[in-house]
Formats: structure tokens, sequence, C-alpha cells
């Protein structure tokens, strides 16, 4: 089982107003090959690059949770805070 982030991450992927909690490195991977309203953009694919050196642990989950929030930003998804 993947350690969970320090701090989750609650955007609205589905819609205003329709939060979605991500709280892994495998479940940000996940949102932005499902579910991400982009389909080619460079902050995004940095941060499936990212997150996948996450998983093999050639990156940290936070360098992973930072780029997850800055592709939610290009976006333009709502984060909460």
């Amino acid at each position: 089982m993947e350690k969970p982030w320090t701090k989750s991450v609650t955007l609205a992927l589905e819609g205003p107003g329709k939060y979605v909690t991500v709280s892994n490195t495998t479940e940000a991977s996940w949102a932005m090959i499902e579910d991400w309203p982009l389909d080619d953009a460079p902050a995004l694919n940095r941060a499936l690059d990212i997150c996948a050196a996450a998983v093999e642990g050639k990156k940290s989950a936070e360098d992973a949770r930072k780029a997850f929030i800055a592709a939610a930003a290009e976006a333009e998804l709502h984060v909460q805070e």
C-alpha cells in the first residue's frame, strides 16, 4: 500500500462544487490520466512524469503533490485549502 501524502489535495475535478480528494501519488496519476480536463499541457505532462518517478522511488511524494497542484492550476481547477 502506498504511503499517503502528508496533506491531501481536494479539488473540483468533476465540475464546480463537486470536489474530489486525492491523497497519494497513484490517485493523482489516475485522476490526471482518467478525469483531467486537459489532454496535453506542460504542467500536466511534468506532473505525470514526476508521479511516475515518485512511484519508482526517484522523486519524493511531496514533489508529486506539488506537481499535481501545479497541473490543477494550469487546468484552472479550484483547489480547496
